[in-house]
């Protein structure tokens, strides 16, 4: 069956780094970590994403070049119709992907014959306090803007949980086993 693994959490609990080093430990294995196109400029520290003017995402957007698409924090981000593609040819796709988009994602999944995991990373609040700033993309204000939205959301019923409150190494080899465990129960 086609799996999508939706990672979902708040901005600072980790899931870019999760991610990383998830992609190169099943390096080789069944899975395929899906890039965003997100409006915001491409560095070095943050994920793996294609980085798009406003115009050129409108333009990819409105000739159907996106299968998902959101806003959020003044930012557009997609994602590719090749992740459909990949789906359909029975591949496993791991993505990073949106808290408030997670209905409108099953959506789309369900009509697609998709099976959607969704996947929580969770962080307490200091630890995500402490690491939104250490990053420096956002200001005081932006970033207890950040930590107050952290707090409206819960994980979702089903979902795959991860506490990436402590070390990385940690929260890597507890997604690591479920996600061999979710890909071995279709």
């Amino acid at each position: 069956m086609r799996q999508l693994f939706y990672v979902m959490g708040p901005s600072g609990a980790g899931k870019d780094s999760l991610m990383l080093a998830a992609r190169h430990a099943l390096d080789g294995d069944a899975f395929i970590f899906a890039h965003r196109y997100i409006t915001r400029p491409a560095d070095a520290t943050s994920e793996n994403f294609i980085s798009l003017s406003r115009a050129e995402f409108a333009l990819r957007d409105v000739n159907g070049l996106f299968w998902l698409t959101w806003a959020s924090h003044d930012l557009q981000y997609a994602i590719g119709r090749e992740v459909l593609s990949w789906l359909q040819q029975g591949l496993t796709v791991v993505l990073n992907g949106s808290r408030a988009y997670l209905l409108q994602a099953q959506q789309h999944c369900e009509v697609s014959g998709v099976r959607l995991i969704p996947v929580w990373v969770h962080c307490e609040p200091q630890v995500l306090a402490q690491r939104l700033r250490a990053r420096g993309r956002e200001t005081e204000v932006q970033i207890q803007e950040r930590l107050s939205r952290a707090t409206q959301f819960v994980a979702p019923e089903g979902a795959l949980v991860i506490d990436n409150s402590g070390t990385l190494e940690h929260a890597l080899a507890h997604w690591l086993c479920l996600l061999k465990q979710s890909n071995t129960d279709v």
